[in-house]
């Protein structure tokens, strides 16, 4: 599964908040400027940020999985946390 999100957040601190959210449930497989691979028993997450439209970021969170798995929610809470972070008046909601 594949999940977009365009932010006014800097790209820097979407990668710092996922490495701070993820870090106590996948490991970092791989990194670089843009892109973060974690990995572990639930599956695989890669997050990839890029400029987009001025000050915007766009965040691309792709799973290794196909249904509404463990990764699938993780990937979802990621994104509302993010959205969070940029308004903090937003309500996260849902069960993941």
């Amino acid at each position: 599964m594949q999940y977009f999100h365009r932010t006014s957040a800097p790209a820097d601190d979407v990668l710092e908040i996922a490495d701070e959210f993820l870090a106590g449930k996948l490991a970092i497989a791989e990194r670089s400027d843009r892109t973060r691979t974690y990995s572990g028993s639930i599956g695989t997450l890669k997050v990839q940020v890029r400029p987009e439209g001025g000050h915007y970021t766009l965040i691309t969170i792709a799973t290794d999985q196909v249904t509404e798995s463990e990764a699938d929610k993780t990937a979802k809470r990621l994104l509302g946390l993010i959205h969070k972070k940029v308004d903090p008046k937003h309500q996260l909601r849902g069960a993941y």
